[in-house]
């Protein structure tokens, strides 16, 4: 499918990357491993975007309800939290990470990105990245003032819910499932998102 194609694109779209355990336990792996095998689908899918002229994406790190998981799984995807971030450094992007840096379970690494943009490289895309996040933490304090309205939401690993991902930006948002999990992440879940998204009416209520 060619992105020429399609009439319209999506100016945000929020990311939901679920499935990483079931994912590890379908490949005999401990349920924490397969958070590591998420890092790589992400920059695909932010070279897609990037190639294709997207102007803001917002990923799901993890939530403040995630920590109530194992030890060995919450310290597991924390650290691919800070790899993944480690590793858009060298890219070219405005990196903004909501959460709440406050708590012991906000990975110290981002602290220097905590509630604020930083830019790396040329700029050429927003990145939202969601790490101790909470929906109550955030409607509380505003946290997200400065994330726009999100137009397309996927989820992977088939799971048909919000899970909290920001209340207020995706008010609008239109909502695409994909049943594969994320570690499994393929370039035409992507373009078969954005030819769904050419069906749907956007009225904003109007």
């Amino acid at each position: 499918m060619q992105i020429t194609k399609f009439k319209r694109l999506p100016k945000h779209i929020g990311i939901i990357p679920d499935g990483n355990r079931r994912w590890a336990v379908s490949h005999n792996k401990e349920k924490h491993e397969g958070y590591n095998y998420g890092i790589a689908p992400g920059f695909e899918l932010y070279n897609l975007c990037l190639k294709h002229g997207i102007k803001e994406l917002t990923f799901y790190g993890f939530t403040q309800d995630n920590t109530k998981r194992p030890a060995i799984q919450t310290k597991a995807f924390q650290k691919a939290c800070v790899d993944a971030v480690m590793k858009l450094a060298n890219r070219d992007a405005n990196l903004l990470v909501i959460g709440n840096h406050t708590s012991p379970l906000f990975p110290k690494e981002l602290l220097p990105f905590a509630n604020k943009r930083v830019r790396f490289g040329k700029g050429l895309i927003n990145i939202n990245f969601l790490v101790n996040y909470g929906w109550k933490w955030d409607l509380s304090t505003n946290a997200s003032k400065n994330i726009p309205r999100i137009d397309l939401i996927i989820r992977w690993g088939g799971r048909r819910r919000l899970s909290g991902f920001l209340p207020i930006q995706s008010v609008y948002a239109d909502f695409y499932i994909i049943d594969d999990f994320w570690p499994d992440f393929k370039e035409n879940h992507l373009y078969e998102a954005l030819s769904w998204y050419q069906t749907q009416d956007i009225t904003l209520g109007g």
